[in-house]
Parts: structure tokens; C-alpha cells; sequence
């Protein structure tokens, strides 16, 4: 299994969720804005270095865990977002 970790940065009115997968340089990120109480994931976007490993499916999971421990909602602006948002749907209640 490959190892990915996550990081969160919040910069207020957008924030960005990272991913590094070990052995390489490549970053992974969904980004997002936040409109009063939720936030719009606006773009996921993963290297093809790093592709087929995941990556946007752990970056997902970051936010929408978030969201459950926060207490906001998630906007799927972004493809892949709304496609996990079918895949899951144990997430319905998070979507805004």
C-alpha cells in the first residue's frame, strides 16, 4: 500500500487539502472556497506521476471527514468531488 499523507492548509476564505506520496516530490490538491457555512471544492487535481494510486479519493475523504468533525457542508463544484459524492453515499448529509 502506498503511503499518502495529508495536510490541510486554511487560509480563511479558500483552503487547499495536500497529498504526498512517499518516495516523490509530486503534491496533490483539492482546493476550495468558503462560502458561509460550507465549502466549495472548486478543484482536485493529482500529478500523473502520482495518478493511479488514490490520491483524489484520500484528498476526498480528508474534507468530507472534516466536514463531519466541523460540522460544515461540502459544494461539489468539482467533478470528481460530485462523482465520491455518488460513490458515497454515507455522505449525503455533508453535501450543502
Amino acid at each position: 500500500m502506498t503511503e499518502i499523507a495529508i495536510t490541510h492548509l486554511d487560509q480563511g476564505a479558500r483552503g487547499e487539502y495536500h497529498a504526498k506520496v512517499e518516495g516523490s516530490d509530486a503534491i496533490g490538491q483539492l482546493t476550495y472556497v468558503r462560502k458561509g457555512d460550507a465549502v466549495v471544492a472548486d478543484h482536485t487535481l493529482v500529478p500523473t506521476e502520482i495518478g493511479g494510486r488514490g490520491v483524489a479519493a484520500e484528498l476526498v475523504k480528508a474534507l468530507m471527514a472534516d466536514a463531519r468533525k466541523f460540522g460544515f457542508k461540502v459544494v461539489p463544484q468539482c467533478s470528481y468531488v460530485e462523482a465520491a459524492f455518488r460513490r458515497h453515499p454515507e455522505w449525503a448529509d455533508l453535501r450543502a
